[in-house]
């Protein structure tokens, strides 16, 4: 058991960070491919599709991908990296579970069960050429992992038999047992005839009658690490004679430092002992050391990685570091902190530039920390935006390409597809994070996500505040930012409290500065929800000290979209309503104004865009000059995405009018499109772009809302606008 305490992990971070700092070499995603551009051409293009495992044929130049929802195998063409083209499918009759290539020749396991008690399932053996399926290799079981051996001459499939969570709780064993297949290839061609079957059954301490084999890979020697996940528990088998060279347990890992609860607040004081790692992936780093995901599927999940000598040996344990940096950039998922956190399960390893990289995959995440190994503890690098739910990654040093495949497509919901993400390596610094955090008082990581508004420090250039919103409903805070530094960074966080508690029933969407250290806040109401619409003062501290309630003239017609931004100007608040509420005219919303002297309500009318599907609103008002500032954007994602836009209005047209009476329009200008920013690090244009303003010296920023990487890629965008 390793005790891996919370001074350890703070300083390995510390050094983590300076060491990136100083490295030139970086990754970078220069395309991104929708697994929905390989449907055909006049079929149903809502279809689910998926790229689950994913790897590249000799040349570099296709990449092959599992895609279980649509029960085939897809192709890429990749020729030019940075303009990935659609290049076919093969359907499998069957869910195809994993993919391995070696020249011209790919193989896909291909789940054909009936149930969890009658398993079963094929090896197909693919000719890239022809794009025909050669042969078909029964395998007795429900195959999980596949891997072609380094020299091409052996396939092995991790024949997996997995367990029924629904039965009993999904406790082990559960028979069938799974095993390990391996079968020889000859000039190309995999010989069915002569599978080799490897009990490897009486192991593990867990279940030892059950084992369920998860992933497999060869290093130069022929030698293969397997993974039994839920039996935690590593073997070392020979692939030319099916003997198993040694075994033993993944073991345990105690953690400090960690967010434990599901609670919709990020608090990384947590602590669990002799947590099972429970491997997913496992990658060989040489021929004699191997790393593991430790995902945890069963009762387990350690959060991190481990590096093994195949003798038994523990090298190196991550303990809680990667998670640490996940949380630092946004991305932790704080719906999965009881269970397995940001919950790594795939990995890639692979030789660049003389420099052995390790490539460890956050599923809940939907990010990639990337190490380099340096045969004792692994330096940390970067991190990469992934899409959301990266599954797994192949390299091409030979093009200096990384590439990873998301699983997961939300067309059922209206939202992204599943995509494939290209990165290159290159000697200039990395895109993307865009604004991380630092740790807090207590040297605990500063988690946070879900920034829904911004406004500037009134004396302090390039000094910021955000707020989250309501999705760390436990947790409201004020974040400051410091806009200086490439990646801006939050340096600090102040809970928004009620008699020194933290607030409950507040979406907060707003902040303006009241210029004398405290802050107004709008809060987006959901009176089905029991949150009110309302504004509310906090003095320096983060105490509320003040509330304003909408008035009854407009919750007489209120929606759930409610206020999205807050400005000061003089003694006037200005509160952007972001939809139409029941009398406003179509597109069109109302600029509410609240008078602080005369304790008087009033509002404008502001024309938004018409949208060629779902709708459009408002999601931030800031005021800066002669003229306000205000974000028009609609609910669309990916390829859909249209109006992503900063318009402003002259402070001279803000002459509110009594609520219930008839409210003049504003005219609004267009300052800014802001698709061509959310397409800058490659990927997909993002929904929700929801905080701007201006800092003293005029300079614009801008953040987007990553939905706390709830069914999201958890990328937040920050970005400077220059002179405004």
């Amino acid at each position: 058991m390793i005790r891996h305490n919370l001074c350890h992990t703070l300083l390995a971070i510390a050094i983590a960070g300076v060491a990136s700092s100083s490295l030139a070499a970086s990754f970078d995603r220069i395309a991104t491919f929708a697994t929905a551009d390989n449907l055909p051409i006049g079929g149903d293009m809502k279809h689910e599709t998926s790229a689950e495992i994913i790897t590249a044929s000799g040349d570099g130049n296709t990449l092959i991908y599992s895609d279980s929802p649509r029960g085939g195998v897809g192709f890429i063409d990749i020729r030019d990296s940075y303009d990935p083209k659609a290049g076919g499918f093969i359907a499998l009759n069957g869910e195809p579970t994993s993919v391995s290539a070696y020249n011209n020749l790919v193989v896909a396991g291909v789940n054909t069960s009936e149930s969890y008690v009658a398993p079963s399932g094929y090896l197909a053996a693919i000719d890239l050429d022809s794009r025909q399926v050669m042969s078909r290799c029964d395998l007795g079981g429900q195959p999980d992992s596949v891997a072609i051996s380094r020299d091409g001459q052996f396939v092995a499939v991790a024949v997996e038999n997995e367990r029924d969570e629904e039965l009993n709780d999904g406790l082990l064993p559960q028979a069938p047992a799974g095993y390990l297949s391996i079968l020889p290839i000859v000039n190309g061609q995999v010989q069915c005839d002569k599978l080799r079957r490897v009990d490897v059954s009486g192991l593990a301490r867990i279940a030892p009658e059950d084992p369920e084999p998860e992933f497999v890979a060869f290093n130069d020697n022929n030698e293969l690490a397997l993974t039994l996940q839920e039996n935690n528990h590593l073997v070392i088998v020979d692939a030319e004679s099916g003997r198993i060279i040694n075994h033993f347990s993944a073991g345990t890992v105690d953690l400090d430092g960690i967010d434990t609860e599901k609670d919709g607040a990020l608090l990384f004081t947590g602590s669990q002992n002799g947590v099972l790692r429970e491997p997913d992936a496992v990658k060989w780093l040489d021929n004699e050391r191997f790393v593991i995901a430790n995902e945890g599927d069963y009762r387990g999940g350690a959060r991190g990685f481990t590096i093994f000598h195949k003798d038994g040996r523990v090298l190196f344990e991550s303990g809680a570091t990667f998670e640490h940096q996940v949380a630092m950039a946004g991305h932790y998922p704080d719906k999965r902190s009881g269970k397995k956190g940001a919950e790594p399960e795939g990995l890639e390893v692979a030789r660049f530039n003389g420099e052995t990289y390790i490539f460890l995959l956050s599923e809940r995440g939907s990010v990639i920390g990337v190490y380099r190994d340096t045969g004792a503890a692994p330096q940390f690098v970067q991190l990469l935006p992934s899409g959301i739910a990266p599954e797994s990654a192949v390299a091409i040093p030979a093009r200096n390409l990384l590439v990873s495949a998301n699983e997961k497509d939300l067309v059922e919901d209206g939202g992204v597809r599943a995509h494939v993400n290209l990165y290159r390596l290159d000697d200039e610094a990395p895109l993307y994070p865009q604004i991380v955090s630092s740790v807090d008082s207590e040297g605990r990581p500063l988690g946070w996500g879900a920034l829904s508004g911004l406004t500037a420090d009134p004396q302090k250039p390039a000094l910021l505040y955000a707020v989250n919103d309501s999705f760390y409903n436990s947790q409201p805070r004020i974040f400051t930012i410091d806009a200086s530094v490439q990646p801006a960074r939050i340096i600090s966080a102040i809970n928004v409290t009620r008699d020194g508690k933290a607030a409950k029933a507040l979406d907060l969407e707003g902040i303006a500065s009241d210029g004398k250290g405290g802050f107004w806040l709008a809060s987006e109401g959901r009176t089905d929800k029991e949150i009110p619409h309302a504004i509310y003062h906090v003095d320096a501290n983060g105490e509320i000290d003040r509330t304003l309630p909408f008035p009854a003239e407009l919750l007489n017609n209120e929606t759930r979209f409610g206020a999205e931004g807050v400005a000061l100007i003089g003694d006037e608040l200005w509160i952007a309503i972001q939809r139409e509420w029941k009398d406003d005219p179509k597109h069109s919303v109302k600029l509410v104004c609240y008078n602080l002297k005369q304790d008087k309500w009033g509002a404008v009318r502001y024309p938004i865009e018409t949208p060629e599907q779902g709708w459009v609103g408002l999601s931030e008002i800031s005021a800066y000059g002669d003229a306000v500032y205000i974000i028009e954007r609609d609910n669309q994602i990916g390829e859909n995405a249209r109006i992503k836009r900063l318009y402003k209005v002259a402070k001279s047209e803000l002459k509110p009018a009594p609520l219930g009476s008839k409210l003049p329009v504003v005219h609004k200008q267009q300052v800014r499109d802001f698709i061509p920013d959310l397409k800058a690090d490659n990927g997909y244009v993002v929904d929700k772009i929801e905080g701007f303003t201006i800092d003293n010296r005029g300079i614009g920023y801008a953040v987007t809302d990553n939905d706390g990487v709830d069914d999201s890629s958890g990328e937040t965008y920050f970005f400077s606008t220059g002179k405004m």
